[in-house]
């Protein structure tokens, strides 16, 4: 299970943030999940809830998790699609000459403190 090495390196990042901004709370941390970032979410937010209780900073703290669509783009027709949906071959001329644009990363969108 990776998603607790993340969660680890997403509290990390949190309080250096919080550091250099002399926050002394975190309320809501909202990170965007990518559709195909192989982060299960129900796993994330069970590994975040068992690590924040060891932190003062973030113990109180809830998670807010946004889903982001995988979608590709193909160089040969210039057209974006769904990746879940048509994996790697465009479903508008068939060509395999493509590449994910989005739905790959876990960024921290959003630290609010009190």
């Amino acid at each position: 299970m990776h998603e607790l090495g993340i969660v680890f390196y997403v509290i990390d990042a949190v309080k250096k943030a919080c550091e250099e901004n002399k926050a002394s709370k975190v309320s809501k941390v909202t990170l965007e999940i990518g559709e195909v970032s192989s982060v299960i979410p129900s796993y994330f937010k069970d590994c975040y809830s068992w690590a924040i209780k060891k932190e003062e900073l973030l113990k109180d703290s809830t998670l807010d998790l946004i889903i982001v669509e995988a979608i590709s783009f193909c160089d040969d027709c210039k057209k974006t699609y769904q990746t879940t949906k048509y994996g790697k071959t465009c479903p508008h001329c068939k060509s395999d000459n493509t590449y994910l644009v989005t739905g790959r990363d876990v960024i921290i969108k959003n630290i609010e403190v009190e």
